[in-house]
């Protein structure tokens, strides 16, 4: 069996920590608490987060337990940013947010056996807090000049930043504590933006008198093009479904530059380092196939979003380029999938295939249309267009509303009746 320690090292899971032997002794000699956190700074989870949600999951199916935190409480007040100061939300914004995160980690993990997850909200210990006991208890331990040489910190000197976001550490530094006095957790980990507040926790924590404890960061995912993991040119690519449909979320992943594929597989990928390793090498031999985006799509959607969802996208994708059938395709994975390539709406009667194939960007103009149906390069509903006056019958559209427009092999667009 593999050690845990050396399979996150393999895959890369680990950038810093506080002491990695000691660390490796204390999950390999007993059964450990560990947390993570997640701050409600919009409605969904997006795929940056997987990193953190599936170390968890990766954890506890290595026999250790998992409190998933949910901050409610430094969710109301923000970690410090290099670019400025945060919009604060409202704090009913933040608990309706609270609840939706909440919901989206709980398949991740399960909440049954000797090692069940908990889920947790640093609101339950925060607000019961008075100014002065917090002044008292928590920030007589953090000496100010350790603050000031934190980087965000530093950066933020010349341009200012609030004793709110300034005090954002020591709200999670007492978290740590908090669920270690509660729930015996020995082990935090995030993100490696989060390093100097985690060990800051780990610091508190001793000054407490309590311990020893442990912490690891998990390194923040890059893109090799230069452009920001996570984001599409819809915006970010979230784990909520009406945020990030399932078909977007799967295009997403299968979309991923060859470059990145194998450090995706990695961090992102429950199969073994033997399976990875071939599926890496299968994929650098026959890129035009793009095996490992297509692994990395089906198990990543089916792991968010479920495997009825999964096949639904998987059939999708292989329908619009005519290797399947579009009847079968429910009508919010056809919606997802045809506004992906670019939805025209259409009002009242519907005009000739020439005239939608120019008024969806498929072609330049009229005569380009009318050249594309000419030379068998048309398509509606996978079906060739041969005549250059054709119009669409109301028989056609599927579900009552959609078409498909397909020029040549690889370009489509849909077409969606208005109600």
């Amino acid at each position: 069996m593999t050690d845990l320690i050396d399979d996150l090292l393999w895959r890369g899971l680990i950038q810093d920590s506080t002491d990695l032997d000691e660390l490796r002794k204390h999950l390999d000699n007993e059964q450990v608490t560990f947390y993570v956190g997640f701050d409600p700074t919009a409605a969904s989870l997006h795929v940056g987060h997987l990193v953190q949600v599936l170390t968890a999951r990766r954890l506890q199916l290595a026999g250790h337990r998992p409190l998933l935190l949910v901050g409610g409480a430094t969710g109301q007040i923000g970690d410090p940013k290099e670019g400025g100061e945060r919009s604060l939300h409202s704090p009913e914004t933040v608990t309706g947010w609270v609840a939706r995160i909440r919901d989206q980690l709980s398949p991740f993990v399960t909440y049954t056996g000797d090692n069940a997850a908990t889920l947790v909200n640093n609101l339950d210990w925060t607000a019961e807090m008075s100014v002065v006991e917090f002044l008292r208890d928590v920030g007589k331990h953090f000496p100010v000049n350790r603050m000031l040489a934190r980087e965000v910190v530093k950066a933020r000197l010349e341009s200012g930043i609030s004793f709110t976001e300034f005090s954002y550490q020591l709200l999670q530094a007492n978290d740590y504590f908090e669920l270690h006095r509660r729930h015996g957790c020995t082990l935090q980990f995030g993100g490696s933006d989060q390093w100097g507040n985690i060990t800051a926790g780990v610091d508190y924590i001793r000054r407490r008198g309590a311990g020893p404890v442990h912490a690891f960061t998990t390194p923040l995912v890059t893109k090799s093009d230069g452009t920001k993991f996570g984001k599409s040119e819809g915006g970010a690519v979230w784990i909520d479904p009406t945020m990030t449909s399932p078909y977007a979320f799967y295009q997403f992943w299968l979309n991923s530059d060859d470059r990145d594929v194998p450090r995706y597989l990695r961090y992102f990928s429950f199969r073994s380092r033997d399976e990875i390793e071939e599926l890496v090498a299968a994929t650098e031999e026959r890129p035009q196939a793009r095996l490992g985006q297509r692994a990395l799509a089906e198990e990543l959607t089916t792991l968010v979003h479920g495997e009825e969802e999964t096949r639904q996208v998987i059939a999708a994708s292989q329908a619009l380029f005519g290797r399947g059938s579009l009847d079968e395709l429910a009508p919010e994975t056809l919606r997802a999938a045809l506004a992906e390539a670019g939805l025209l709406e259409v009002r009242g009667e519907l005009p000739t295939v020439a005239t939608l194939l120019k008024d969806s960007g498929l072609v330049g103009s009229f005569n380009e249309a009318r050249r594309a149906i000419t030379e068998g390069g048309a398509y509606l509903n996978n079906e060739r267009v041969t005549d250059v006056e054709a119009t669409v019958a109301p028989a056609a559209l599927l579900h009552g509303r959609f078409l498909v427009l397909r020029r040549g092999k690889r370009t489509f667009a849909g077409v969606e009746l208005a109600r």
